[in-house]
Parts: structure tokens; C-alpha cells; sequence
């Protein structure tokens, strides 16, 4: 079920609640995982507890809603940078540093969150896995991915790096150096299992 908006509320108020209530939900989830009670939520956000189930009826509604909108985003940077990069590595490098700078706004089952239940969310999640294989592919084609590895392990290592966590910019610094470390690993060698 998609978030909901009442006839009660004015347009724009509801705009804004809406938004409130996605940016507390996301934060408490960080936070205190998935249970934290709704009133919480509701009180993060600045509105009674009749505003929040107005737009979501449900913690469920509301799980699901941040889950299918976290899958959709993390498409959107896997597409952006496969069309945006000269070489499949900087594609991966490009879709990674999109998730370290977002981490804080995205509810993922890797980051803490519930496992995807709507089929739409499920559907989108594959669609990330298929241009990441795309990405994959084409890293064979011009030599800037030759160890094996799969659009798992390039989402599980993307989503530790971007682990939610307050603002930190020598942590961040430390994760970009991590990036470019594996992505410059990506093309050293025939085979995954290759270690020194």
C-alpha cells in the first residue's frame, strides 16, 4: 500500500508532513531498528500520532514505503552511473560513492532495515542487480574488471562502506579511500581468489 494523504489536511501541510515523517522514520530506524514505536516516529517528526497513521495506516505501510523508495534511489544511482562513466570501474566507483553519500536516507535490509515484502520493491531490487551485471560486463570488455565478482558483491561492499552513521567527514574520507582501493583491485588479476 503506498503512503496515503488525508482530505483534511491542506496540500501543501501534508507535503510537509509527509516529508517529516520519512526523514524521522528513517533516522529512528537507523536509530533503534525497525520496532521503534511509532509514537517516536510521530514525535521525531513534529506531528500527533493520527497525522503519522493518516499517511501510513500501518508500521508496515511505513517499512515497506521507505524500503521501496531506499531500492528505487539506489536504481537510480546504478543507472546514472553506468550512463555517466567512461569505464565499467568508474561506473562502480560512481555507484558506490552515491551510497556512502546517502547513507543516512536510505532504509535497506543491508543498512538495518526489513527485507523488501511488496513484489514492486523485489522487482526493483533484481533491476539493481541487472545493471550492475551490465556494468560487470562491459568492466570485462574494456579490462577494468577481470576478478571474478558478482552485482552482490558490489552491493554488500557498497552497503558496508555506507553503513548509516552521523556525520563524519575523516570516516567518509576513509571510505572513499577503501573504494578506490577495491576498485583499483577489481582489475589486478584473473580470479577472485587470487590473495597475496
Amino acid at each position: 500500500m503506498t503512503a496515503l494523504r488525508s482530505s483534511r489536511e491542506p496540500r501543501s501541510d501534508a507535503a510537509r508532513n509527509h516529508e517529516a515523517l520519512v526523514r524521522a522514520a528513517t533516522g529512528a530506524v537507523h536509530r533503534e531498528g525497525p520496532r521503534v514505536p511509532m509514537a517516536t516516529i510521530a514525535a521525531d517528526a513534529g506531528v500527533g500520532i493520527g497525522t503519522l497513521y493518516r499517511h501510513f495506516p500501518s508500521r508496515e505501510d511505513l517499512l515497506d514505503y521507505l524500503t521501496h523508495t531506499s531500492f528505487e534511489q539506489v536504481l537510480a544511482n546504478a543507472q546514472a552511473a553506468e550512463r555517466g562513466a567512461t569505464t565499467a570501474a568508474e561506473a562502480l566507483r560512481r555507484f558506490i560513492e552515491a551510497a556512502i553519500s546517502q547513507r543516512n536516507e536510505l532504509v535497506l535490509p543491508l543498512h538495518g532495515g526489513p527485507a523488501p515484502t511488496w513484489e514492486r520493491t523485489r522487482v526493483v531490487r533484481e533491476r539493481v542487480h541487472q545493471v550492475i551485471q551490465q556494468i560487470i560486463d562491459r568492466g570485462r570488455a574494456d579490462g577494468t574488471v577481470t576478478r571474478d565478482v558478482t552485482p552482490r558483491d558490489i552491493v554488500v561492499f557498497g552497503a558496508m562502506l555506507a553503513q548509516p552513521r552521523r556525520s563524519d567527514p575523516s570516516w567518509d574520507a576513509t571510505c572513499f579511500r577503501l573504494l578506490a582501493t577495491y576498485v583499483a583491485g577489481l582489475g589486478c588479476g584473473s580470479s577472485a581468489t587470487d590473495h597475496p
